[in-house]
């Protein structure tokens, strides 16, 4: 058995949290270990640098600032949690990594993919998930979930605009790369959402229990 590496990214209110547990559930009904952690996150140390990234009351931070600390609490959670994982035989579960740092502060803040390409070499040198789903919606329809969930984080209180362009980079990066990407429609009802997952089992299973 070989560990499988799964990132579930998509804008905000696209239900990657809701679908992350419904997948690890599935998998775990044939014996799957898996791992569900998050980023920006996943480890104690990573989880205080998320509390900086996310709040909305603290100083402004500059936009070298934001992608450093991205990068640094990858380094953090791929060292504890993901690379162990993987070296177990784990199928591990993400919600987000890095497609999100090029969506986010590539496509959003407008830095240049060849910086952020740099550091994804420096911070986790040849690992890349083995599968990306990439949770697609409507910005206004992610953001009338998101406000519905009640305080919005720094991310959160952006503008249309930028998440027309974080929409437009998943879009993109998964036109790309058909073979690691799988977009799913999170506009539909969940349960046809969650329909769309269950075709993907029969795969997931192949690929980490073969």
């Amino acid at each position: 058995m070989s560990g499988l590496f799964i990132t579930l990214e998509g804008p905000e209110g696209a239900g990657k949290s809701t679908n992350r547990e419904y997948l690890a559930e599935r998998l775990r009904e044939h014996g799957v270990d898996v791992v569900l952690t998050r980023e920006p996150g996943g480890t104690p140390l990573a989880e205080r640098i998320r509390a900086l990234l996310l709040d909305p009351t603290a100083e402004p931070m500059a936009t070298d600032t934001e992608l450093l600390l991205v990068f640094a609490a990858r380094a953090q959670h791929l060292a504890q949690v993901i690379r162990p994982a993987l070296a177990r035989g784990a199928v591990v579960l993400c919600d987000r990594f890095t497609d999100a740092t090029y969506a986010y502060q590539g496509g959003g803040r407008g830095v240049s993919e060849s910086r952020i390409a740099q550091l994804e070499s420096f911070v986790q040198g040849d690992l890349r998930p083995d599968l990306t789903l990439v949770f697609d919606l409507p910005v206004e329809v992610g953001l009338a979930r998101a406000a519905a969930r009640g305080r919005l984080d720094r991310f959160e209180q952006e503008g249309r605009m930028f998440f027309e362009a974080v929409r437009q980079t998943y879009l993109h990066r998964a036109a790309r790369e058909p073979v690691r990407y799988r977009v799913v429609d999170a506009a539909q009802p969940l349960d046809q959402v969650q329909r769309s997952l269950d075709s993907l089992l029969p795969h997931l299973l192949g690929a980490c229990l073969g």
